[in-house]
């Protein structure tokens, strides 16, 4: 009963030096693993994902538009965050923005700043700035931290107990697992499950990174609709599995809309 109780002080106590607030919403959130061991992985786990699935060719029209699109999006991201002095967020980022030819609808960022999206995606973003949509709401995953939430939450749940650093360190392989099962690596081809409450998150962090790069934010609303038509009758695509519902969503995007368009100019 003692340890116990030392166990759940010391989490309670790791818990609150981890607590830090989520970049333009102000949430609260406990990351209780270093984000050098997030991006540690993420480099390895997204290697090995290009190994099995490899990216289209540099030279392809739609790969350009891929690398094109993300490097707007890079920029827009770098610059908040040296606006707002969160530059040190994003240290150890290393940026790669990848097309790989799979009709799944779908994109993903890992930690980092590791970006895939998926050539089933663009018939149905169609436009240069619902590209931009679908790209700021991936990399607002990661760069909100929510996959180190969401792993931390696992690593304390089936560690037992065994305090994080010992499981980063003599447990790899449970700490690759958790890793895996937070992205649904086994499953899904990396696809991070993500609660709604990140999903709602990353939509609104999304629509400004757009907006700075240059992107007008209301095209997020033609896409989702687009997206929501997907789904009637059907199993959603693998990027609506966890999020809120398409008339929930398109609700709280026209809601935010106001606060995202203060940030956008016109390319």
């Amino acid at each position: 009963m003692k340890k116990k109780i030392i166990l759940q002080g010391s989490i309670i106590a790791l818990a609150f030096v981890a607590c830090q607030k989520v970049p333009i919403t102000g949430r609260r959130q406990v990351s209780l693993i270093p984000e050098s061991e997030m991006i540690g992985m993420s480099l390895t786990n997204y290697s090995a994902f290009l190994s099995k699935n490899p990216a289209v060719s540099e030279t392809d029209a739609n790969a350009k538009l891929v690398k094109k699109v993300g490097g707007d999006m890079q920029k827009a991201v770098e610059a908040f965050m040296k606006e707002k002095g969160l530059s040190s967020r994003l240290d150890g980022y290393k940026w790669e923005f990848n097309l790989v030819n799979e009709n799944t609808v779908n994109a993903w960022c890992m930690p980092g700043g590791k970006v895939v999206v998926y050539s089933g995606l663009l018939p149905v973003t169609q436009t240069e700035a619902a590209l931009a949509c679908v790209m700021g709401h991936e990399i607002a995953h990661a760069v909100a931290r929510h996959g180190n939430e969401r792993m931390s939450q696992g690593l304390l749940v089936q560690a037992g107990g065994v305090a994080l650093s010992v499981a980063l360190s003599n447990k790899p392989q449970l700490t690759q697992d958790v890793f895996m099962q937070s992205y649904g690596v086994s499953s899904q081809l990396g696809i991070l499950k993500y609660s709604r409450t990140h999903e709602s998150e990353a939509d609104k962090m999304g629509l400004v990174f757009m907006a700075i790069a240059g992107y007008d934010p209301t095209e997020a609303i033609a896409f989702w609709e687009r997206m929501s038509k997907l789904s009637v009758g059907k199993k959603p695509p693998e990027l609506l599995s966890t999020h809120p519902s398409d008339e929930t969503r398109i609700a709280n995007i026209k809601a935010f809309l106001p606060e995202a368009m203060k940030y956008y100019k016109k390319k």
